[in-house]
């Protein structure tokens, strides 16, 4: 026990001891500087030091931008950017697969390859063939107070509450004899009006042309977006007079009538109406005879 205290005395004077240092030019050994220093003092001070560089260092990173200087730190405005550029990128994903739908969409129209839905057979995309839920499909009281109310208008208000059926009047593209009319069923979304050659074909409404060119199975054809969401499309032409992205007007000439592409079989108009997807009998809304 003895040989420990006299350690720990010998540790305990060298900690606490007071050493000088001292600072002399060394030409006259003039004094210029002394401090009184013990181990414990020096061993504090150190201490004290490296703490507080490193919470120094640590505040500089953490806080300040300096640590973008370091290797391994991401700058801020690299994280923005690539933030933004991540945006776009789903942004510019959604947007393309809209364009990929509706270019599949426009590619059908042209060349008929269209795919019979169990319940929607008119539309271009086909309807999940779900089971339906008959229940689902019976009406409920207030349809059946409507059903009533609109029987009861048509009854007795002939002339006061009649509102037509079709808000839109077309103008017809051409005038002559139906040869096909419109039939779903054979897949035939269209209907065929004989015409002379050369008979000038007329848009239906003012729109933007988004198809104007020659594919093999139907010749010349041209595709009309309108502003109320209506497509139309004419094929078979003999020439075209417009092209894609020329804004035309109601009752315009687009094209001349004639019999190209391998599926004609003569000189007539192919004309099809589509609304939001679905194919429609265009002789709802035009007289073409």
């Amino acid at each position: 026990m003895s040989e420990k205290r006299l350690k720990r005395k010998k540790i305990k004077k060298k900690l606490f001891t007071k050493n000088r240092l001292v600072i002399l030019n060394e030409d006259t050994f003039e004094e210029i500087f002394s401090l009184r220093l013990t181990l414990m003092n020096v061993f504090v001070v150190a201490t004290i030091g490296a703490l507080l560089i490193i919470f120094v260092t640590t505040y500089i990173i953490a806080f300040t931008p300096l640590r973008e200087f370091i290797p391994g730190y991401a700058s801020t405005q690299l994280k923005k950017d690539a933030t933004e550029l991540a945006l776009k990128s789903d942004s510019l994903s959604a947007a393309l697969k809209k364009n990929e739908a509706y270019i599949q969409s426009i590619r059908k129209v042209l060349t008929g390859d269209l795919e019979y839905a169990k319940f929607n057979k008119d539309s271009i995309i086909a309807a999940a063939s779900e089971p339906i839920n008959e229940e689902e499909l019976k009406p409920s009281k207030a349809d059946l107070k409507l059903r009533e109310e609109v029987e009861r208008e048509d009854k007795y208000n002939l002339f006061e509450k009649a509102r037509p059926k079709a808000g839109t009047v077309l103008f017809p593209p051409v005038k002559g004899m139906i040869t096909e009319r419109y039939n779903p069923q054979k897949k035939h979304y269209a209907v065929d009006v004989a015409l002379p050659k050369n008979t000038p074909i007329k848009s239906i409404l003012s729109g933007k042309v988004i198809f104007a060119d020659w594919t093999s199975n139907t010749g010349n054809v041209v595709i009309i977006r309108h502003n109320n969401g209506f497509i139309s499309v004419y094929k078979h032409a003999a020439s075209l007079t417009v092209a894609q992205g020329d804004a035309v007007r109601t009752g315009e000439v687009i094209a001349l009538a004639g019999s190209t592409g391998q599926e004609s079989t003569g000189v007539h108009l192919h004309f099809e109406l589509w609304k939001e997807g679905y194919s429609i009998d265009p002789t709802i809304f035009i007289e073409f005879e």
